[in-house]
């Protein structure tokens, strides 16, 4: 697993956790996130994008299928500090 924290030309921080599995088909990028998705119960990924809505904190997976898995967390400017 690879975290990596970075700082766009908007000034929103991106936090991206990359992992080395086989990563997630295209057609199921969006719906990883639906509240009944996934092998078991599909809450673990539609709950953490919940909790970080509260605080319009985003999040979306944007790795390649059969390389890598990659959520890219986007923060507004003045949620973090450096």
């Amino acid at each position: 697993m690879k975290i990596t924290f970075s700082v766009g030309d908007d000034n929103n921080g991106l936090l991206i956790f990359e992992g080395n599995g086989v990563g997630v088909p295209d057609e199921h990028k969006v719906r990883i996130f639906d509240r009944t998705f996934g092998k078991n119960t599909g809450l673990g990924l539609f709950l953490i994008r919940e909790i970080l809505s509260l605080t319009d904190i985003t999040i979306h997976e944007c790795g390649t299928f059969g390389h890598s898995v990659r959520f890219e967390i986007t923060i507004p400017s003045g949620y973090w500090k450096w």
